[in-house]
């Protein structure tokens, strides 16, 4: 039987993903490890299996609405697919070797820098976003290390992906969330796949994220149309920041010690 902390934060990350867009591995693993004594390795996979999830009824909106841009979706692939790949088989290196610290040191880096970048990103308003010229050539050169971050960490496909197609491309609004949303629901699910093939993920720890996670989600669409996004998006960026920063923290002193 799921546990009961664990379908608490199911809720609130699903919770928060409907209310603010940010990702969920992003947030999943410093609670996990920080708050319920997960290790680094089983937290990351599992929570790229809930981050997929989570992500499918959003992705079936968009594609509904012919909002996702398949060619470029395809050039975000071809570099992050081989990416997640590398950085899931990283982990498993570093678990493996008894490095489990180091794990923690990189993620705990890898969620503050995500986190900094998408408070950035929120300073700039993007009703001021000039039309990009189309550099879509250039994509998968730059998700090959977004990739190998979403693999080593679960973090990083949202913030940097929406980044990136803002910048390289002249997509709408809405073709960047769509675009971003399948790129980061295809990491999810092939890094996801992974860690459960190398034994990195829990089945009752998944199974009480999924459990909070629905009612979650749906509770989190309703009260972003009806609450301040921007804001709220704001302060869990500044949480993230502490979380990471804790979870870097927690793995120096482990390896100082």
């Amino acid at each position: 039987m799921p546990s009961m902390p664990s379908v608490l934060v199911g809720f609130l990350v699903a919770l928060t993903i409907g209310l603010t867009g940010v990702g969920g591995g992003t947030l999943t693993v410093p609670i996990l490890v920080l708050f319920l004594g997960v290790p680094t390795g089983e937290a990351v996979g599992t929570a790229l299996v809930f981050s997929a999830l989570v992500k499918i009824p959003a992705c079936g909106v968009y594609l509904r609405q012919r909002s996702v841009d398949f060619p470029v979706l395809r050039r975000l692939l071809l570099g992050g697919g081989p990416g997640v790949v590398l950085g899931s088989l990283a982990v498993s290196g570093l678990e493996g070797a008894g490095l489990k610290d180091v794990v923690a040191v990189v993620v705990g880096a890898v969620i503050t820098a995500t986190a900094a970048l998408g408070l950035a990103r929120l300073a700039v308003s993007t009703s001021a976003r000039r039309e990009s010229a189309n550099r879509s050539r250039w994509l998968p050169w730059i998700t090959l290390p977004i990739g190998m971050e979403v693999g080593f960490s679960s973090a990083g496909a949202g913030a940097l992906g929406t980044l990136v197609l803002f910048s390289l491309t002249s997509l709408t609004t809405a073709q960047v969330v769509g675009t971003d949303l399948m790129f980061g629901l295809a990491l999810s699910t092939l890094g996801g796949g992974l860690h459960v093939a190398l034994g990195h993920w829990s089945r009752l720890l998944l199974a009480g994220l999924v459990m909070g996670g629905v009612p979650g989600a749906l509770l989190g669409a309703w009260l972003g149309t009806v609450l301040p996004g921007r804001t709220l998006r704001m302060a869990l960026l500044v949480w993230l920041i502490y979380l990471g920063s804790q979870l870097f923290y927690r793995g120096v002193l482990a390896l100082a010690g």
